[in-house]
């Protein structure tokens, strides 16, 4: 998979001065365009769309610099429709506008070229299993929440402080099959994965069960679902097992990730600092 994903880097750095389709790009590695964005997002720490912003200023920031093409030959060159839309991205990127650097010879921002291999480190192992499910429902509440990378998730906590304890018996009673009770369901994520992008979340139950006017209802179509187990310090564990998942478990596993929704079930120690956690990705056999 990595050697694949670093053919699409290498067709990026080729056409930098070109239209590039993400499609190509998944066509390239051999996957599909919905894994190959959240793949690269995890193991670049940026979105796809934004790495391939920032290499094409990075180059045309040294076209500018070398002052044989016109500022507005460069604009077009790298896909901007004007002076002005150059040069806007041009100073959000490298702090100065594209006139002013030429003139002055400014130093420059620069986006190096991205590669990606496997570090073994062999000192931790990800338990994890492969179930197959029949179509089913998320009943709870929900909320529109942004995402965030570490630490404790301000606007979830709120959220599920609001529900109130009648309210979580009366979803605890709903659940019917695994992973059992109440658990957190992430919908809706942006493909980029950026910090601060928005998500659907639902507290609530996987169930068979009819649900209360008072909660929101998720269908969830059949499929597979690769299950991890983990242990240890809460919230960081958990949140670094998203991360391992994305960054390690798929690049070395015959499969991708599909789109779906993700469910943490989670159980915590009594004083709220550790977690037991089972975390269910949508996935798909990777043909390839």
């Amino acid at each position: 998979m990595l050697e694949r994903l670093n053919q699409a880097m290498e067709h990026i750095e080729a056409r930098l001065d070109e239209p590039i389709d993400a499609a190509d790009l998944a066509r390239i590695a051999m996957t599909s365009e919905y894994h190959l964005r959240r793949l690269f997002s995890a193991l670049a720490g940026i979105p796809l769309s934004e790495y391939i912003r920032r290499r094409r200023l990075t180059v045309a920031g040294a076209e500018v610099l070398a002052g044989e093409r016109t500022l507005l030959d460069v604009a077009v060159r790298y896909g901007y429709g004007s002076g002005e839309a150059f040069a806007r991205a041009f100073r959000a990127m490298h702090g100065v506008g594209p006139g002013e650097a030429r003139r002055t010879g400014a130093a420059l921002h620069s986006q190096p070229r991205m590669s990606f291999r496997l570090v073994v480190e062999g000192n931790s192992s990800m338990r994890y299993r492969i179930v197959a499910k029949e179509e089913f429902r998320v009943v709870g509440r929900k909320a529109r929440v942004p995402l965030v990378h570490e630490g404790a998730n301000p606007a979830i906590g709120e959220f599920i402080r609001g529900i109130g304890r009648e309210t979580l018996g009366r979803m605890a009673a709903l659940s019917d099959q695994e992973p059992a009770g109440v658990v957190g369901v992430s919908d809706q994520l942006d493909p980029s994965r950026a910090e601060g992008t928005e998500l659907d979340y639902y507290h609530g139950v996987v169930t068979t069960r009819e649900a209360p006017d008072d909660m929101e209802v998720l269908v969830v179509p059949a499929g597979t679902w690769a299950v991890f187990e983990n242990s240890g310090p809460f919230p960081q564990a958990l949140q670094y097992l998203w991360r391992d998942v994305y960054t390690q478990w798929f690049p070395s596993n015959p499969y991708r990730s599909r789109p779906g929704p993700e469910i943490l079930s989670v159980n915590l120690s009594e004083d709220g600092t550790r977690a037991d956690a089972d975390l269910w990705i949508p996935v798909e056999a990777d043909s390839a």
